[in-house]
C-alpha cells in the first residue's frame, strides 16, 4: 500500500481504504461493546466410571433443621451418582462465603458449588473463567434442565418461577440458578397499634408507622413508656437498612442504579428520604438492627410495635416463635399481624391491591475447572438442589419460598401452607403467613442491577440510614450539608469514586479483548496511510 502511495495509485483507491477503515472501526466497537463469558462445552456422557470429588459451600445460622437438609440432600444425591462425593462446608453468613471464594479465586481453590448472591457473582467474574455460564447447561437434552438422562425429576426451565431465574442473569449470561426466595415483611404488634387508638390499615404505609411510631414515644413522669411501662421501647426497628433505601427509591420511581452499573444513589429523594428518618430517630421512634439489636427480640419482648425483617426470619417473630433468641419470662403476650413493607404509593389501580416489594435469597452457583467432568458434576448436584423434595423441605424450615412452580404446586407442599396454626414449629401461624404474602404478590417483586461493584453499592445504601440514624440519637444536626459530607465520605468508603465509568453511566467492558487490539493496530496504519497520502499530495500539488 506503501508503494502505492508514492505511485500516486492509491488516490483512485482512496474511497475503498476509507470504508475499510470505518468497517475497521465498527467491528472494533462491536468486539468490546458485547463482552460475553466463553460458554461451557457440555460433555457427551457423564463418565459415572470416575470418581468425582466436590465441595459444597452453604450458608446455616443456627436452624439445624436446615444443615439436617443439605446433608440428607447429599446423601441421596450420592446414592444416585455413587461415583460423586460431596463434602459439605457450613458457614454463619453470606459475607465470610463472600470473603472466602475472593481469597480462593486467587488460589484456584474455590469452591466446585456455593451458595451465594448474584451481586457477589458479579465480582467473582472479573476474575478469568471463575464462575461458569449455565446457558448451555440450562438447554442441554441429556443432562439441562428436566434433561433425559437425570437420575432424578428435575423442574424443567419453564418451572421456574420467571422472577427468580431473571434475577441470576449477569450481562448475556446465567451464572446462577435461585435456590430459595424470600421477601421483606413488616411484623405488627396489633395489639399495640390498637392501645394506641389506631386501627390497622389494609396496606401499611410509610405516613402511617412514622404517625403511630411517633405516638408511641410518649412516656410516663417515672420515665417509663406510657405505651408497655417499660424503660425501652423502639417503635419501629429495621433490620436490612440496604433494603429500605432501595424499596424507598423504587416506590418513589427514583434513580439508584441501573444495568451499566451507573451509581445514582446519591440524589435529592435519597437526601430527603434521609431527612425523613433522621427526624424519627431524633425522636425515638426510629432505629436499625446494627444499632440496636435484632427486631425480633424486641418485637417478642413488647418493645417494638413494627419490626422489618426477611420473611425467612418469621421463625423469630412472635408471642409463639419457634426460634425466639430472649429468655420465656422477657416474652410479652400480643397479636401478630404480618404485611408487606411501608408503600409510599400503590401503582396499581385505585383499590386494587399491589406493593413494591424486592426479592431476595440465595442462588446456587457452580465453579470452573479444568475437568469438564467435574463441572458437569457439580451441575447435576446443583439440579438435585431444585427437586421437589429439596425445595418443600428446606422452604418449611423458615418462611422461605420455593423457587419452581413444581414444587409450589406439589400435594405436600400446598398440603403444608394449609396446616396454618396446628403448632408452632413446623405450622406456625406467622412463618406460613410470611410465606404466603410472597406467594401472593411474587408478581410484585423487583431486583436491582447486578455489576461488578453492586454489592458495594448496596452497602453503601444501607450506610447512609445507618449513619443519619446514630447522628440523629447523638444529637448532631443532620442537615443539607452534612449530607452532602455524608455522600461524599460514603462514596469514598466503599470506592465508588473508583469506578468513574459507572458513576457516569458508562458500563466498565473490562480490557480490550486480542482480536480488537489487531483491529485497532490495524486501523491506526490506515490512518497514518491516509496521513501520508495527504501530505503528499499536497506537495505535489506545490511542486506543479
Amino acid at each position: 500500500m506503501i508503494s502505492e502511495i508514492f505511485t500516486g495509485s492509491f488516490y483512485k483507491k482512496f474511497p475503498v481504504v476509507l470504508v475499510m477503515a470505518l468497517f475497521m472501526g465498527v467491528l472494533l466497537t462491536a468486539c468490546h461493546g458485547s463482552k460475553q463469558s466463553k460458554g461451557f462445552e457440555v460433555p457427551e456422557t457423564f463418565d459415572e466410571s470416575k470418581n468425582i470429588e466436590l465441595t459444597f459451600w452453604a450458608k446455616n445460622d443456627t436452624n439445624k433443621a436446615q444443615s439436617k437438609i443439605y446433608e440428607n440432600a447429599i446423601t441421596e444425591f450420592e446414592k444416585l451418582y455413587p461415583n460423586i462425593d460431596i463434602t459439605l462446608r457450613l458457614y454463619t453468613d453470606y459475607g465470610k462465603i463472600y470473603n472466602d471464594v475472593i481469597t480462593n479465586i486467587s488460589t484456584g481453590t474455590t469452591p466446585n458449588v456455593c451458595i451465594t448472591y448474584p451481586d457477589h457473582i458479579a465480582t467473582y467474574l472479573t476474575g478469568k473463567d471463575t464462575v461458569v455460564p449455565l446457558d448451555e447447561l440450562f438447554d442441554d437434552e441429556k443432562y439441562g434442565l428436566g434433561g433425559s438422562e437425570l437420575k432424578y425429576d428435575g423442574p424443567s426451565g419453564d418451572e421456574i418461577v420467571p422472577q427468580f431465574l431473571t434475577e441470576c442473569r449477569i450481562g448475556e449470561n446465567y451464572y446462577a440458578v435461585p435456590y430459595m426466595r424470600s421477601t421483606e415483611a413488616c411484623y405488627v404488634n396489633k395489639t399495640f397499634v390498637e392501645k394506641l387508638g389506631y386501627e390497622l390499615p389494609e396496606v401499611l404505609t410509610w405516613d402511617f408507622i412514622w404517625e403511630v411510631s411517633q405516638a408511641a414515644t410518649k412516656k410516663n413522669d417515672d420515665g417509663t413508656f406510657a405505651l408497655n411501662g417499660q424503660k425501652v421501647l423502639l417503635p419501629f426497628i429495621y433490620k436490612s437498612t440496604d433494603n429500605m433505601m432501595i424499596q424507598m427509591l423504587r416506590q418513589q420511581g427514583a434513580d439508584y442504579s441501573d444495568p451499566l452499573g451507573s451509581i445514582k444513589l446519591f440524589n435529592d429523594v435519597t437526601k430527603d428520604n434521609l431527612l425523613l428518618i433522621a427526624g424519627h430517630a431524633r425522636s425515638g421512634a426510629f432505629s436499625t438492627f446494627k444499632i440496636s439489636g435484632y427486631p425480633a427480640n424486641f418485637l417478642n419482648a413488647g418493645q417494638c410495635i413494627f419490626a422489618v425483617d426477611s420473611t425467612a426470619g418469621s421463625t423469630w417473630m412472635g408471642t409463639n416463635a419457634p426460634l425466639c433468641d430472649i429468655a420465656k419470662d422477657k416474652i410479652v403476650e400480643f397479636e401478630t399481624m404480618v404485611y408487606p413493607v411501608p408503600q409510599f404509593a400503590m401503582p396499581g389501580e385505585i383499590g386494587q391491591k399491589s406493593y413494591c416489594m424486592i426479592s431476595q435469597g440465595p442462588s446456587l452457583c457452580i465453579f470452573n475447572k479444568e475437568d469438564p467432568q467435574t463441572v458437569l458434576a457439580s451441575w447435576l448436584f446443583a439440579q438435585y438442589m431444585l427437586t421437589n423434595e429439596v425445595q418443600t423441605s428446606y422452604a418449611e424450615t423458615e418462611g422461605y419460598v420455593p423457587v419452581t412452580t413444581k414444587a409450589q404446586n406439589s400435594q405436600e407442599y400446598q398440603d403444608y401452607l394449609s396446616r396454618s396454626g396446628e403448632d408452632n414449629s413446623r405450622f406456625y401461624d406467622v412463618k406460613i403467613d410470611a410465606t404466603k404474602l410472597l406467594l401472593d404478590n411474587q408478581q410484585y417483586t423487583f431486583t436491582t442491577s447486578v455489576f461488578n461493584g453492586s454489592a458495594s453499592l448496596r452497602d453503601a445504601a444501607g450506610q447512609l440510614i445507618e449513619d443519619v440514624t446514630k447522628a440523629s440519637r447523638r444529637k448532631t444536626t443532620v442537615d443539607d450539608a452534612y449530607i452532602e459530607k455524608l455522600y461524599t465520605d460514603t462514596i469514598s468508603l466503599y470506592h465508588l469514586d473508583q469506578s468513574s465509568a459507572a458513576s457516569a453511566g458508562k458500563a466498565d467492558l473490562g480490557p480490550l479483548p486480542s482480536e480488537s487490539k489487531m483491529l485497532l493496530g490495524a486501523l491506526a496504519a490506515i490512518w497514518i496511510a491516509i496521513g501520508i497520502y495527504y501530505v503528499l499530495s499536497v506537495k505535489n500539488k506545490e511542486k506543479g
